[in-house]
């Protein structure tokens, strides 16, 4: 009697089967991670209260949006929070009482749109950085880059950027 030798079954090997899957599910978590980018404004305020009656400009480089364009009243930005324009690409704060800052939008771990400034924190809700209202520096990571300054005028009680 002769037993049956095992012969391969022809096709690809498990394991080969198991790395393609799991490069799939890699491509597709940083693909959702990746990009944050629409056009729209958020109306995202911070919880605190309060607003501001005289102003001051945010420092640094411009965002590359057009100068002059209004943005919002300083009664808008409530102290100690701030407001994001996702379609301007940046953020205004007002960290103290009638002192108004902005920064750019744009996260520095991953490029996604902040979503919210509260307590004096600029919050990121792809992977939770945080970023000071006051300076736009790193609180919290991933990130590991301040926010980028964007130059802003206050007239009245209207905030434009510069």
């Amino acid at each position: 009697m002769t037993s049956a030798s095992h012969t391969p079954e022809s096709g690809p090997a498990r394991r080969t089967v198991v790395a393609a899957a799991g490069a799939a599910g890699l491509a597709a978590a940083l693909t959702a991670c990746g990009s944050g980018d629409d056009s729209s404004d958020t109306g995202n305020n911070g919880s605190t209260g309060g607003s501001g009656t005289t102003g001051s400009t945010g420092a640094g480089a411009g965002s590359g949006s057009a100068a002059g364009t209004a943005l919002a009243k300083t009664s808008d930005i409530p102290e100690g929070g701030g407001k994001v324009f996702e379609a301007k690409g940046v953020v205004v704060t007002q960290p103290a009482a009638g002192t108004y800052k902005a920064f750019s939008s744009k996260c520095t771990h991953r490029g996604c749109t902040v979503g919210s400034v509260a307590d004096g924190v600029i919050v990121c809700p792809c992977h939770n950085s945080h970023f000071s209202a006051e300076d736009g520096s790193v609180k919290k990571g991933p990130a590991t880059q301040p926010l980028a300054a964007a130059k802003i005028t206050v007239s009245g009680d209207e905030i434009k950027l510069a």
